[in-house]
């Protein structure tokens, strides 16, 4: 799933993206550090993996998805 990143603390390295339908949807250290990122900029497209609602992974959309 694509989403566009809304909020992102470096510090915690958590955030929020907006989805395709503008619903915002959070994400926690845990799913960030799982990817290869080190910083995250308002308006980045990135690519996510969901578990139900919770984002379990979160990249660039260049990147490929584990």
């Amino acid at each position: 799933m694509q989403a566009t990143v809304r909020s992102f603390d470096p510090v915690t390295r958590s955030g929020s993206v907006f989805l395709d339908d503008g619903s915002v949807l959070e994400f926690g250290t845990r799913a960030f550090d799982a990817g290869p990122l080190r910083l995250l900029r308002t308006g980045q497209r990135v690519n996510l993996v969901l578990a139900g609602d919770d984002i379990t992974f979160v990249t660039l959309s260049t990147f490929p998805l584990p």
